[in-house]
């Protein structure tokens, strides 16, 4: 069986420590990771930080980016990759919406909806966050936003407080082809 090539976004988000080099960190294995292909990555962006009660000016500011790419991962393995690599850079699960060093969230899985007790995409409310739009407009400006349209659109609804990144140091760009995972090429 050949394995489908399902095309991801990816959001990166972090308010601790060296925030733009921990997600370009996190950006590069995912890049690397068996079964992720085609990665491009944003510029970075930076934001005041958003907490349960509102957007908090006092609060460590937060760097946010997206990546593309496709992948012949199943939704919830993607999920298990991601969360490994935010608990290599020490992220911690104990406020919603709190401080953190690395946070990515899956945006879009293709054209699926997935909504479980660990996953839910498209991600419920990406449609109201600039600091997910402006970066996924900065790295694809035709961009549509399952469910919701125009990215472009979304953006000039919601306006954008985001501010580029001064230090970014470039996009993540990955393989072009899928690194063999023994799944794609096999034959039942």
């Amino acid at each position: 069986m050949i394995a489908q090539l399902v095309p991801v976004l990816f959001a990166f988000g972090a308010n601790l420590g060296d925030r733009g080099e921990t997600i370009r960190e996190a950006q590069r294995a995912l890049a690397e990771t068996a079964g992720i292909a085609r990665f491009a990555a944003s510029p970075l962006r930076e934001t005041i930080a958003l907490t349960a009660a509102g957007p908090d000016p006092d609060a460590p500011r937060y760097v946010n980016g997206v990546a593309s790419a496709v992948t012949t991962l199943d939704p919830h393995a993607l999920l298990d990759v991601m969360q490994a690599i935010e608990a290599e850079h020490g992220r911690v699960r104990e406020t919603r919406w709190g401080d953190r060093t690395l946070d990515i969230d899956l945006v879009l899985f293709g054209g699926r909806v997935i909504s479980d007790d660990r996953l839910h995409v498209p991600h419920p409310r990406a449609h109201e966050r600039d600091f997910v739009l402006a970066p996924w407009l900065d790295l694809d400006p035709d961009a549509v936003l399952m469910g919701h349209g125009r990215v472009a659109d979304l953006l000039d609804r919601i306006g954008d407080t985001t501010v580029p990144l001064q230090d970014d140091r470039g996009a993540i760009r990955g393989r072009t082809a899928p690194r063999d995972t023994g799944a794609l090429d096999e034959e039942d």
